[in-house]
């Protein structure tokens, strides 16, 4: 018997332990990684009700809308879902650099065998 969380078209999120999915953001325009974050399931409502995505902090154990003290917003133009419903794919239209450092992506470093080298 097939899994209806697996192949459904009932939205199941499976939460982890903590009550969190990963949620990985990527450029509407262009596809680019722009960011990973976590949404509990009142970020995710939150998320699809308001349009701006909103994350849940695991640091601060708070909510959190991308761009609130930036201003650098990300707009929600589409959300997916995994197979298995534990991972989120973010579709936004951002306002400006993503990135708390001012880059236009957390993931602006490339991994080499003699350390980091900026993309």
């Amino acid at each position: 018997m097939t899994d209806p969380r697996e192949s459904g078209l009932l939205l199941d999120p499976k939460f982890d332990a903590n009550g969190l999915l990963t949620a990985v953001v990527v450029d509407a325009d262009d596809g680019a990684v722009l960011m990973v974050g976590h949404m509990n399931r009142e970020a995710l409502e939150q998320t699809q009700q308001s349009g701006k995505v909103t994350f849940f902090s695991r640091s601060r154990q708070q909510l959190w809308t991308k761009g609130e003290s930036s201003g650098n917003f990300l707009h929600l133009v589409e959300l997916r879902i995994d197979c298995d419903q534990d991972a989120l794919l973010v579709i936004a239209q951002p306002d400006g650099p993503t990135c708390h450092t001012g880059e236009r992506s957390c993931f602006y470093r490339r991994v080499t065998p003699k350390g980091l080298e900026r993309l």
